[in-house]
């Protein structure tokens, strides 16, 4: 009944822990019990945003929300094999204890490692942040160098693909639905965004993916880190910072388009399957 969000792209820099945070908040705030999984094990960065939301809670006060926080180790034995077969019962015994969880939130790091193929095996729900760069595209898919289609899907496209087929054969209910959000979008380069919406809707027809708006390129996001608050902490007579203007409004409805757009199941659909 656990629906498991993985946030995934083997790229530093396309905002998965920025965008993580805002789906945890945002789904605590609708009165759901959700579970936070930092798999970055050397940025850390969501790990670092919960511990910063929970200094600035008990500084100033403020009866913030929390996730809850398993913890998952990597291996350090030298065997790759027992390496993979402990960081495995790492990560099962963790989702095991969180069946009474409504919702789990996995941020994986921007790279291939052997939890996050695992995260991304277990995942109901699979969100890849894209900045809006051909550089990332390549992440997606090869294009030809000459005529530009599309050439083939690249290796994080293979991987999430291998993930779908395991659950297939694993006889778990329901497939791996897959959102590519793009993000950091910018009011210019009109040109590069237009080339872009249409490389992702060609390929979404061929692997499967559905798009999502993300978010825009916006300082308010990175003012935001160090506090430990999201967008969806502002602007309510008792939040602990104003909505400043009309750009963070926006902002916050970029946050609800983008829950909207991942169809998460509402509680009682869960209870009922």
């Amino acid at each position: 009944m656990t629906h498991v969000i993985v946030l995934g792209n083997e790229k530093g820099g396309s905002g998965k822990s920025t965008a993580a945070m805002h789906i945890i908040v945002a789904l605590m705030k609708t009165g759901h019990r959700v579970a936070a999984i930092d798999l970055d094990m050397r940025q850390r960065s969501l790990s670092r945003y919960i511990e910063n939301r929970r200094k600035f809670s008990e500084n100033k006060q403020m009866d913030l929300l929390f996730p809850i926080q398993p913890e998952v180790r990597a291996s350090s034995l030298d065997s790759r094999e027992a390496s993979r077969e402990e960081e495995t019962a790492n990560l099962t015994g963790a989702l095991s204890t969180l069946s009474d969880c409504d919702y789990v939130v996995i941020d994986c790091p921007g790279a291939d490692t052997h939890l996050s193929r695992l995260a991304h095996a277990h995942a109901d729900t699979i969100v890849t942040p894209l900045n809006d760069s051909f550089v990332d595209f390549d992440l997606l898919a090869r294009l030809d160098p000459v005529t530009g289609a599309l050439a083939g899907p690249s290796l994080y496209s293979e991987m999430v693909w291998n993930a779908r087929k395991r659950r297939a054969m694993s006889g778990v209910p329901g497939g791996i639905d897959w959102v590519v959000m793009r993000n950091r979008l910018s009011a210019t380069r009109a040109r590069n965004k237009a080339e872009m919406g249409k490389k992702l809707e060609d390929l979404s027809a061929r692997i499967g993916y559905r798009i999502a708006r993300g978010f825009g390129d916006r300082v308010i996001y990175r003012e935001l880190f160090p506090l430990g608050l999201t967008l969806l902490d502002l602007g309510g007579r008792d939040a602990p910072v104003r909505l400043s203007t009309m750009s963070h409004i926006t902002a916050r409805l970029e946050i609800r388009s983008l829950i909207a757009t991942l169809k998460l199941p509402p509680r009682e659909t869960r209870e009922a399957a």
